[in-house]
């Protein structure tokens, strides 16, 4: 059987000083997010589905501080932590 390119496993990476950066961006959007009254998680799904800037207020400088990383950073850094938790004896 002949192998194509699509039968492997591509593996993605994301530096550790990315993760942190990371998590330190979705910190401070949530928060501008919450002072403002909007749901955080509805607004937050808006922006990584669309890539538009306008789901995320600019309270506190937030949605300039979501436009200097990428999408799919902010993805890895929320699926990693919510994958922690389910790792996490005390969450169940």
């Amino acid at each position: 059987m002949t192998r194509g390119p699509r039968d492997e496993t591509m593996l993605f990476h994301v530096g550790p000083e990315k993760e942190t950066e990371a998590r330190r961006i979705l910190r401070e959007v949530h928060h501008a997010l919450k002072d403002k009254g909007y749901n955080a998680v509805n607004q937050l799904v808006g922006y990584l589905l669309s890539g538009d800037p306008t789901y995320i207020t600019s309270h506190r400088n937030a949605r300039a501080l979501i436009r200097e990383i990428e999408r799919d950073e902010l993805l890895e850094e929320l699926v990693r932590h919510y994958l922690a938790t389910l790792a996490s004896p005390q969450q169940q």
